[in-house]
């Protein structure tokens, strides 16, 4: 649409538009951009000038401009307003009171005239006027016809009703949006709405459904729903969307058809989906696509556990995972039994290679499920379970290393949980499980560190210490001095828990010492003279 702007002045200005006519015999709706550069252009208060006195008011005679005298005070009440109340057209336009309120000091804006004024419509071939008031002073004029807004509009309809019958002018006050008002008004001359909405983003037409519903234009509203119901949501799309609808759900609109995007009938479905997605990501074999699923799995499923309405669905997640924990942990068992009988490293390739390729690949599902548990601080009973398996670990001496060293990797997860107070074990527990399956891990470390991609070090061994120390002080010197000789014959081959020996040997040869010293300075008297331990230090 060709755009015409007039000179650039702090008076009420009116702008006439030139008219586009629709195949349904109206003008079209304003484009976006033409409403943005006439308010930039126009509105005085986007760059004062107060120094600078107003320039003349000129008119351009090829666009027939009709300017309009407001009121510097615009009435507070908002709701349309007839013609018999308001005057709202004068072919000349003022200039002496203009020109001494913008020497005084800036009013708010609420009080400033309406300086921006656009005209749409053929005034000739109308027989009804209405005047959207907007902020900042933005004023537009429609010329319209009275039966095609009473037709599609029920809250114009009803105002119609109230007023006088020889009113032809409504006036609507404090307007938020009026690009969309006028839209609207567009949009009520047009058969197939929703063909003028392709064209349209999401945000737009939920700006379009918002007007819409308070004009009551029900086949506009329709068409909003439709095209909601039809296009994709990005990104934050989906809760404006969602909000908006169910807003009108709450004032008695029909929706279903949006909202089944986002919600569904049956109650609690995911009762069986969630078992039947962890199914289906533990029996892929494919690796890749397995891996990034776990990924977003666990992420997703982190995301569940910080909503507090989760709350109720935890049993029924952990009830699958804890399915799935003894269906892997049976499985991985059986092939520990296959892969250490006697024959089976004399057995064709194409007959035992099923079986080493499977057992990395159950230990690394249960390392998943593991993890998952961790964080939803449910992993105390698979601890018990694992320290349990007492077979398992019987056979893994009996595995080459290149096929077993994957299971370690549970094991070291426990320990690092248990040192970040993920789970908390029994004592009877963490004894069994450091009795049971701290060896293997040992056996197997430079292995987990060269073939384990995940695999952290020093977070494995600040586990593994922290358990340690979490035993009494006698079990702890017990692992601690079995360690110390492991780790001097290995090196860099074994754990590093110096962390954990330094404590255990502060707590058995400093901490007696000095509880015995603060002892005897509570029992000896106030008068007795204080021994200086720095002058003393063999004392």
């Amino acid at each position: 649409m060709a755009e015409i702007r007039p000179p650039r002045v702090n008076q009420t200005k009116t702008r006439n538009v030139p008219i586009a006519v629709t195949p349904e015999g109206f003008w079209c709706c304003p484009s976006p951009v033409a409403f943005q550069k006439t308010l930039k252009a126009q509105n005085p208060l986007n760059k004062p000038k107060p120094s600078s006195p107003p320039p003349k008011f000129t008119v351009q005679k090829e666009q027939a401009p009709i300017t309009e005298r407001k009121p510097t005070h615009i009435q507070s009440r908002p709701g349309i307003v007839s013609d018999d109340q308001r005057d709202f057209g004068s072919d000349t336009p003022g200039h002496s009171a203009p020109v001494a309120a913008e020497r005084a000091p800036r009013p708010k804006i609420e009080n400033l005239p309406r300086k921006v004024a656009i005209e749409f419509g053929e005034p000739g071939t109308s027989d009804m006027k209405v005047i959207l008031l907007g902020r900042q002073g933005f004023c537009v004029k429609l010329s319209v016809h009275k039966n095609v807004l009473v037709e599609n509009s029920r809250y114009i309809a009803d105002k119609l009703s109230e007023q006088q019958s020889g009113s032809s002018s409504l006036e609507i006050e404090d307007c938020e949006d009026v690009e969309i008002y006028v839209e609207i008004v567009g949009l009520m001359y047009c058969k197939e709405i929703k063909q003028r909405l392709i064209k349209q983003n999401v945000s737009r037409v939920l700006r379009i459904l918002k007007v819409a519903e308070l004009f009551g234009f029900n086949s506009c509203m329709q068409s909003c729903l439709e095209y909601l119901e039809a296009v994709p949501w990005v990104g934050e799309e989906e809760e404006k969307v969602v909000s908006s609808v169910l807003r009108l759900q709450g004032e008695g609109i029909g929706v279903p058809p949006v909202l089944k995007r986002v919600s569904s009938d049956i109650s609690k479905p995911h009762k069986d989906t969630l078992p039947q997605i962890i199914d289906l990501v533990l029996k892929s074999n494919e690796e890749r696509g397995r891996r990034e699923m776990k990924s977003t799995v666990l992420k997703l499923l982190r995301e569940n556990n910080d909503l507090p309405s989760y709350a109720g669905s935890t049993d029924i997640c952990n009830e699958a995972l804890y399915s799935s924990c003894k269906s892997c942990l049976n499985s991985l068992l059986s092939l520990f039994r296959q892969a250490a009988e006697p024959g089976f490293a004399d057995k064709p390739m194409n007959s035992k290679e099923p079986v080493v390729k499977q057992i990395p690949l159950e230990a690394d599902n249960l390392l998943w499920l593991v993890e998952i548990l961790a964080d939803r601080q449910a992993a105390e009973e698979f601890a018990l379970s694992w320290a349990g398996q007492l077979e398992l670990a019987s056979l893994h001496s009996k595995l080459p290393i290149v096929s077993r060293y994957h299971v370690s990797g549970i094991t070291a997860r426990l320990f690092v949980g248990i040192g970040r107070s993920e789970l908390l074990p029994s004592k009877d527990t963490r004894q069994l499980l450091l009795q049971t399956w701290l060896e293997p891990l040992m056996n197997d470390y430079s292995w987990l560190q060269n073939g384990c991609r995940s695999f952290d070090r020093k977070v494995v061994e600040e586990g593994i210490g922290r358990t340690i120390l979490t035993l009494p002080l006698e079990e702890q010197q017990s692992i601690l001095l079995s360690w110390l000789g492991s780790f001097l014959k290995a090196g860099d081959k074994c754990p590093n828990l110096q962390r954990a020996f330094e404590v255990w040997w502060r707590r058995t040869f400093i901490r007696p010492y000095s509880e015995a010293q603060g002892n005897i300075f509570q029992d000896s008297s106030t008068t007795s003279p204080v021994i200086d331990l720095k002058k003393h230090p063999h004392e």
